[in-house]
């Protein structure tokens, strides 16, 4: 018994801590009935069908089909890395930072691990998640926070793309330059095997699937029918898929859905980011993010100004920075914590490099656009 409780520990710290912290949220605000509105299962549903879908397409040789043509097409390292870091974040774009890095960070690690560059996973699985944060900045629909905005303010396209867009700019810059740093120009590519596709049936369902969740996250589908229909397939085609679903993660989300939540409903602590609203919305837009992430911190901050680029920019930009400040960076946490060998203080120390000295350039070219 103790032994798997050491066990839990050593897999699950993020959830540990984000428990933690819950609990201590739930003394200064007790538990009532608007608790019960505080969990975003539209997020929740969409994790969980694309988990399950993207490990069908692992199990179904998707992944190696990829790993083979990309390494058939590119073999110069620089070139390589990239293109890893900007397909989450030209996608990320149109179909959010959590899908992203959802879709992506598993085909890195697989890759790297067969190319022997397991030295350089960390690092370009942190580039890929700032360039998930940052890229899905550059469209109303991105991420959430940029949609309740855009909503909320009654923005227009040209509005909202003269506001964001020059720090788009100076992110794929910056982002590419770092890029090239990661992976040596020659690689150590070894005779490739094509693998096969193990069931094309299965396969295109898994891919059909795959649509409907973008679907949903436009909303043109309700999430409830495409979480019924994944469980479904998954059921009949390969339960196993559902047993290896990541299933504290979702738990994680619900415990940082709850702290956020109860942080924003402290008096003390409300007051307190009215008076700095007035003072600055772009670094305490930045810096509450950095606290309760940048979803929830657009939301309640919103109430407090009319400087809605500021809010704006500041909640995009506070994606970098903390673990939690945008909650898709928890997404590549928990996926690396999955990898043979993880060491969770190597990934939070060049997590924290890259991530603050991205915040310490946006917020500084912001502060003189």
């Amino acid at each position: 018994m103790l032994r798997h409780i050491k066990i839990f520990i050593k897999n699950e710290p993020v959830l540990l801590i984000s428990a933690l912290c819950a609990a201590v949220t739930v003394f200064f605000v007790p538990p009532d009935r608007e608790y019960l509105s505080y969990i975003d299962f539209r997020v929740l549903s969409l994790l969980f069908c694309l988990m399950a879908v993207v490990e069908g397409f692992k199990r179904e040789g998707v992944f190696g089909e990829l790993t083979y043509r990309i390494l058939k097409s590119i073999n110069n390292g620089k070139l390589l890395s990239f293109t890893l870091v900007m397909l989450p974040f030209f996608s990320s774009m149109l179909v959010t930072n959590d899908v992203a890095l959802i879709v992506f960070v598993p085909f890195t690690v697989g890759l790297l691990s067969k190319l022997g560059c397991k030295k350089e996973t960390v690092p370009l699985i942190v580039l890929q998640t700032v360039a998930a944060n940052l890229g899905s900045m550059a469209t109303p629909v991105g991420n959430p926070q940029n949609l309740f905005l855009y909503s909320a303010f009654n923005l227009s396209a040209a509005e909202f793309f003269r506001a964001i867009l020059p720090l788009t700019f100076i992110s794929f810059a910056g982002l590419s330059a770092a890029s090239l740093a990661v992976l040596p120009k020659q690689l150590n590519i070894c005779a490739l095997n094509r693998e096969s596709i193990n069931d094309k049936k299965h396969l295109t369902a898994y891919f059909l699937l795959f649509i409907l969740a973008l679907l949903t996250v436009f909303r043109v589908i309700p999430y409830p029918v495409t979480a019924a229909l994944t469980f479904i397939v998954f059921f009949f085609s390969d339960r196993k898929i559902l047993k290896n679903i990541d299933y504290m993660l979702l738990l994680t989300f619900v415990c940082f859905f709850i702290i956020s939540e109860n942080m924003g409903r402290i008096d003390a602590l409300s007051t307190l980011l009215q008076k700095l609203m007035e003072k600055s919305a772009l670094l305490t837009g930045a810096g509450a993010s950095q606290i309760i992430s940048n979803v929830p911190a657009a939301m309640l901050l919103s109430g407090f100004t009319d400087n809605w680029e500021e809010l704006l920019q500041g909640v995009n930009i506070g994606g970098l920075g903390t673990p939690i400040a945008s909650l898709a960076s928890l997404i590549t946490l928990k996926l690396y914590l999955k990898t043979p060998d993880a060491k969770i203080m190597r990934f939070l120390g060049i997590f924290t490099v890259a991530n603050v000295s991205g915040l310490i350039v946006l917020l500084a070219f912001a502060c003189v656009l």
